[in-house]
């Protein structure tokens, strides 16, 4: 394994991981950076501060942060989320003569003719509420990764914004004119202006700049834009903006700790896993288990390391796959199944962006490959997978194994235990390797009870997991054998404790504190 880097340039990191999340919109890569590049350039254009203006930096990078946040509601809702965000996001929710027809023309296209009626029909009548629980958990979820991404009280005072209005009219609706931080109004106008010059150039973004100028945006920073869009607009234009974005970086941040990676790598691993209710906490567990499978066996302390950030890393690209394919509890249709197996591909590309994440990449691309060449996405023979990449494949079985899945429950350790001897026997997966992530999964030590974070109960935990695995209050007193009017009161205080109002943040909060495993 290549040696570990001694510094980072977050900036990098952070744009190559911005990757991920135009994955999981739909958008085509670079999204972000592209919104990046026009905020931090019309904040400085509207005569923003030198903070101001690195805060528009940060904030158009990690614009999309939030986005997995209500991707099982949406699902549930919509069938595929990230249709569905394509299909809203050049939409101005202010104007029912641009959201209707949307709605109304495109909405669940594909879906059969009843399902779709249902599914038009339901977010007509439940549009307003549906767009407001969106936002608050989109912001809510954003506001606390880039918290732990170390971003200051101005980016993330703007990603709590993100869908308010200089008229009010937004959501939460808490906001209004020079009351919206001045970051927020800038990253409003990059961030739709991006979306109609990616779709209709640069004559597109100036006209819906103009038509939205005092309603959606600030009018002042509106018309900075019109004013500077010739020459913000063409840089957009170039093959990849990725060089531009990078020397565009405000007072250039002098280069960090590369143990800095650690924190941005459990933060987008929680981005990823809040994609599906199914795999709350899996990248963080398979993280835990590859770097104790490394150890027991006998791998060097780097590696270990290489293979935990791996573990953290490696289903960034699931992101790319409509949730409902996650959630569907029948087998996957042939064109379903292309999808999900295209997601280590995506993976791997992410990370492949930046040089420090490159070796990572390639690790954590091949975690569905398999000795006898079955696997995917490469379908490399035993040959081409050292031992690593063999460790981390039969982690990430395990770890799966003892998760709930929409087509089973979860299956015991022994069960798990049983079911990957079977693969070791089938010669998938390296017999050393499933040894030594046995050994590790036998020897996880427990928490003991009466310990949990802020100040959370033995019984306020066991409703928090449910929770944030998207079960109602009626389905959390059938399992716990309360009442429902029991686990409202329970769920009251436990977002009053965590200091949260949505099951995304909720769920967000279980998984940095390990809190899913029973």
């Amino acid at each position: 394994m290549p040696s570990l880097p001694q510094t980072l340039r977050l900036a990098e990191v952070l744009g190559a991981l911005s990757l991920a999340t135009d994955l999981a919109n739909g958008n085509p890569m670079e999204t972000a950076l592209r919104t990046c590049l026009l905020a931090v350039e019309l904040a400085r254009e509207a005569g923003g501060s030198e903070q101001e203006v690195s805060d528009a930096y940060d904030a158009g990078m990690l614009r999309y942060v939030g986005c997995t946040a209500f991707a099982p509601e949406e699902a549930a809702a919509m069938g595929d989320d990230i249709a569905a965000k394509q299909l809203y996001s050049p939409v101005d929710f202010g104007r029912n003569a641009e959201l209707l027809p949307a709605t109304l023309m495109r909405l669940g296209k594909g879906l059969g003719p009843l399902k779709r009626t249902r599914v038009v029909a339901g977010t007509l009548v439940g549009a307003k509420r549906a767009y407001g629980a969106m936002a608050r958990s989109t912001c809510e979820v954003a506001v606390r990764l880039a918290a732990r991404l170390g971003m200051g009280a101005g980016v993330t005072e703007a990603l709590g914004q993100l869908y308010e209005r200089w008229d009010g009219k937004g959501a939460p609706g808490a906001r209004e004119g020079e009351a919206l931080s001045f970051v927020a109004r800038v990253l409003h106008v990059a961030c739709a202006a991006e979306v109609h010059h990616r779709l209709g150039g640069a004559s597109a973004a100036r006209e819906m700049v103009r038509k939205r100028s005092g309603s959606h945006f600030d009018p002042r920073v509106a018309r900075t834009f019109d004013r500077c869009a010739p020459a913000l607009l063409v840089r957009l234009d170039a093959p990849s903006v990725w060089d531009a974005v990078l020397a565009a970086e405000p007072g250039r941040r002098p280069p960090e700790d590369a143990a800095r990676l650690e924190d941005v790598a459990r933060a987008f691993a929680d981005f990823v896993d809040l994609k599906s209710t199914y795999t709350l906490g899996h990248s963080s567990g398979v993280a835990a288990l590859s770097e104790a499978a490394g150890r027991a066996a006998g791998l060097d302390a780097a590696t270990c390391t290489m293979l935990r950030r791996a573990g953290l890393l490696h289903d960034l690209g699931m992101v790319s796959v409509p949730t409902n394919l996650w959630d569907k509890p029948g087998p996957l249709s042939a064109a379903e199944w292309e999808r999900v197996r295209l997601h280590p591909h995506y993976t791997e590309r992410v990370l492949a962006r930046s040089p420090l994440l490159a070796p990572l990449g390639a690790l954590a691309g091949a975690h569905h490959e398999r000795l006898d060449g079955s696997g995917y996405h490469r379908n490399v023979p035993a040959a081409m997978l050292g031992l690593p990449a063999r460790i981390l494949a039969a982690a990430d079985s395990y770890h799966a194994m003892t998760e709930a899945r929409p087509h089973r429950p979860a299956r015991t350790a022994d069960e798990a235990a049983r079911n990957l001897e079977a693969e070791v026997s089938a010669r998938r997966l390296d017999g050393e390797a499933a040894r030594a992530v046995l050994e590790a999964a036998g020897h996880r030590a427990r928490r003991k009870r009466g310990a949990w974070p802020a100040g959370l109960s033995d019984r306020e935990v066991e409703v928090l997991r449910l929770v944030a695995q998207g079960c109602s209050n009626k389905e959390v007193a059938q399992k716990l054998s309360i009442s429902a009017r029991t686990v409202q009161h329970h769920t009251l205080h436990i977002y009053d404790k965590l200091g949260v109002s949505t099951r995304a943040a909720a769920a967000l909060f279980a998984m940095e504190n390990d809190l899913l495993k029973t």
